[in-house]
């Protein structure tokens, strides 16, 4: 009979059952405890935006070290091969296509960084500590060219930076890699694994992420919109994955909740009685069976809450700019839809369905592909960072009038991905590496600076040894769970439940990184 129950449970959790399944474990018992002692003193709303960059983004051609020592180092890596990635440096104007570089010697394209002009440069408003091995007094910064857009939120202070995040297990350093000393996360070079890693703290396999676990402590506050606490418009994500809550996943389209067939509407194959009687029967909880009645209460309920959303978002205003989430592709010069924008357009119609349905504390998941670029990196990158830029300065502007609200303070927005990529070019692309800088945005985060060590460019060349760097890929100098623990304290987590969700977090001296008040 155990036995049954067991499966009867997996099954109606897989199928979006919620508040029937229990605490289903001790660290469940904890969350439900603490959710519902937050529910008492949390009225505000809060939401955190997971833009998850699927393949591994060569982050040090995103933010790079402008210092001449660094930018000498980095140029010399990255400037050969059949295709080089090496970026211009700051205030290069563009060459036209067709044209020679003065620098390079090579014609323009446009899709190679000549074409594109300079390494924007930023200004963090602390100074980054100067690390070993950099032979500079003072250390300067730069954004691809196709980050503009957020240059201009980093300027303004809603943009951070978090430089060489990693997934670890302790704090480690390039010769207890190398001598394998210290515990390190398994299979680091995998996608799937690292993927997992970042969103779950394991590898392939694991159930449950820390934005899920972060909803089961706050979903209480959101009452009858509790179904709607962990959102994804990219698929199933681990990421979102919790004891008790399960992720709502929900398309792009202008009726994002799907329901079932037949069920809606004045007539179902000519007849105007078939309808009702379609939903009488997805709906029934008249059986002696306890697994159909429970998987009928739990259809009604979805049902119901779809049928709620779609009438929500039929009145959100949030889409009303004609070609808001078109974007000039900087390759082809060509308008198209970015699919990211769509994906963040939703998000913002679900915070401004708040209201609505009740909902104070939601984490959401949204994604990008494409990034493992092993070949015709100038191509891919390129384009894709231009997908993210606009994205994310589009989302900053919905959010910054959203149904006549500035909601900037209460949605912080973060990048992840399986890893960065080498520093060294394989001639045209990059190989997969460990520790990359990524992106934090919104009106709570203290933007215009870089959190973390910004880490030593270069690879072991003559007598110059990198302490930062094993072989190609930069050593993580902060954690993931440094990153998303900084976030969930942001949204009321509490430090008992953090070092519960971020077992390892206890091993770190600095427990949260300070970009967040």
């Amino acid at each position: 009979m155990t036995h049954g129950i067991h499966n009867r449970r997996q099954l109606l959790r897989i199928g979006g059952a919620m508040s029937m399944l229990g605490a289903a474990s001790p660290f469940a018992a904890q969350l439900l405890a603490a959710g519902n002692a937050a529910s008492q003193s949390a009225p505000d709303y809060k939401a955190l935006v997971c833009i998850f960059l699927f393949g591994g983004n060569d982050s040090n051609n995103a933010v790079l070290a402008t210092d001449p020592d660094s930018w000498g180092r980095y140029f010399a890596a990255r400037n050969t091969g059949g295709d080089p990635i090496a970026l211009m440096p700051v205030g290069t104007p563009p060459t036209p296509v067709g044209a020679t570089n003065a620098l390079t010697g090579r014609v323009a394209r446009a899709n190679t960084p000549e074409a594109w002009g300079g390494v924007l440069p930023i200004v963090p408003r602390t100074p980054n500590p100067i690390p070993a091995g950099t032979n500079a007094s003072v250390r300067t910064f730069g954004l691809h060219p196709m980050l503009a857009p957020l240059k201009t939120l980093f300027d303004a202070d809603r943009l951070a930076v978090v430089a060489n995040v990693g997934t670890l297990v302790r704090p480690i350093t390039k010769a207890q890699y190398q001598g394998r000393t210290v515990a390190y996360p398994a299979n680091l070079f995998s996608h799937n694994d690292q993927q997992s890693t970042w969103q779950a703290g394991q590898g392939e396999g694991a159930r449950v992420g820390w934005g899920g676990r972060y909803g089961d402590l706050l979903s209480s506050l959101n009452g009858n919109g509790s179904l709607f606490t962990a959102i994804s418009t990219a698929g199933n994500a681990v990421f979102l994955s919790g004891q008790n809550v399960v992720q709502y996943q929900m398309t792009t389209s202008a009726q994002p909740a799907v329901v079932i067939t037949g069920q809606s509407g004045s007539s179902l194959f000519g007849s105007t009685v078939a309808p009702g009687r379609v939903r009488e029967i997805v709906r029934d909880t008249s059986s002696a069976s306890l697994f159909a009645t429970d998987y009928a209460t739990t259809t009604d309920r979805s049902i119901g809450a779809a049928t709620s959303l779609n009438s929500v978002f039929a009145s959100s205003t949030v889409t009303s700019v004609p070609n808001a989430t078109a974007y000039v592709n900087p390759i082809t010069r060509a308008t198209e839809t970015n699919s990211l924008a769509v994906q963040l357009q939703t998000v913002a119609r679900m915070i401004a369905a708040g209201p609505t349905l009740g909902t104070k504390r939601q984490v959401f998941f949204v994604s990008l592909g494409g990034w493992d670029t092993h070949d015709f990196q100038n191509t891919t990158q390129a384009n894709n960072l231009a997908k993210v830029a606009h994205a994310m300065a589009y989302f900053d502007g919905v959010l910054g009038n959203l149904g006549g609200v500035n909601m900037r303070q209460a949605v912080t927005t973060f990048t992840a991905s399986d890893f960065s990529r080498t520093f060294t070019t394989n001639g045209d692309g990059t190989d997969h590496a460990w520790g990359g800088h990524h992106f934090v945005m919104g009106g709570a985060v203290r933007g215009g600076d870089i959190y973390g060590q910004f880490p030593t460019v270069g690879t072991d060349l003559g007598t110059f040894r990198n302490p930062d760097m094993a072989g190609s890929a930069f050593v993580p100098t902060t954690s993931v769970d440094q990153y998303g623990a900084t976030m969930g304290r942001w949204m009321g987590v509490s430090e008992f439940n953090l070092d519960t969700i971020f077992p390892n977090l206890s091993g770190f001296a600095a427990r949260g990184l300070g970009f967040l008040g």
